[in-house]
């Protein structure tokens, strides 16, 4: 890949992770707008890496206590911290047993489409409008139970499918559950470590399998991402204090318009 599109990348999948418009749909967007070439799984997954160091920099006290509550949770010490380690552990499940099925059948590679990007863009963002706008939103993330973290976690498997946007998705379903913008926010963020890490780690696995290495290109787009990934996090949860997601609502909406015309005038 050339300079220019490893920046463009890092900059969109920094930008796009974090607030609710969907990365995956556009780094599939850049190679069909620019005529670059696809730059692959590979790099998606590396740069959701970068995405990751992001998350665990700016959440690190949350992350720290998840840990020491996982430990304590090995020694068989049941605490707070612990109880919400073990929730996004289970939150987790739904997506990698997704993504396992996704990549046995082949299909993860099938639904890289434009159309898809446009119409998940459109319906997961009237979704999320809806979700932000009803009831009263007054939950904590120190008040997350099992249920909760699953059905969020059954949202989040519905992220493999590009346009719909894992942070999106999440935080529509933690809105329906009645949990405050920045907490549904949070939750999202911390649910989204294991299973961008087990990407992360199950592509670095196929490519030592295979006798290659990660390319350069996509250690430098993951080093590049985490910049701007962490820039992101740091706007999404001063402006979602201030505002609803609307704002957000509305660009996907504009998205999806533009998308749909270019796939099918």
């Amino acid at each position: 890949m050339s300079i220019e599109q490893i920046i463009v990348l890092a900059v969109v999948q920094g930008i796009s992770e974090f607030l609710p418009i969907s990365s995956s749909g556009h780094l599939i967007l850049i190679p069909a707008m620019t005529g670059w070439p696809d730059q692959g799984l590979a790099t998606d997954v590396m740069v959701h890496v970068g995405s990751l160091f992001a998350v665990l920099v700016y959440f690190w006290r949350d992350v720290l206590r998840l840990a020491i509550g996982a430990m304590n949770l090995l020694r068989l010490r049941m605490t707070d911290d612990g109880r919400l380690a073990l929730f996004i552990a289970l939150g987790t499940i739904p997506a990698v047993l997704v993504g396992l099925l996704l990549k046995a059948t082949g299909l993860l590679d099938t639904i890289r489409g434009i159309e898809i990007v446009a119409w998940n863009a459109l319906v997961f963002g009237l979704l999320l409008l809806v979700a932000d706008k009803i009831g009263s939103r007054v939950k904590t993330m120190e008040q997350m139970t099992l249920k909760a973290a699953i059905i969020i976690g059954l949202a989040q498997a519905l992220a493999l499918i590009p346009g719909t946007s894992r942070s999106g998705v999440t935080i529509t379903a933690a809105r329906f559950l009645g949990f405050e913008r920045a907490e549904a926010a949070r939750f999202s963020f911390l649910l989204g470590i294991p299973a961008i890490a087990g990407a992360g780690i199950l592509t670095v696995k196929d490519f030592s399998d295979s006798g290659q290495g990660i390319p350069a290109d996509a250690l430098w787009a993951a080093g590049l991402t985490f910049i701007s990934a962490l820039l992101a996090i740091a706007f999404l949860m001063a402006v979602i204090r201030r505002v609803s997601f609307t704002p957000f609502v509305i660009y996907r909406f504009f998205l999806a318009g533009f998308l749909l015309v270019l796939a099918y005038l």
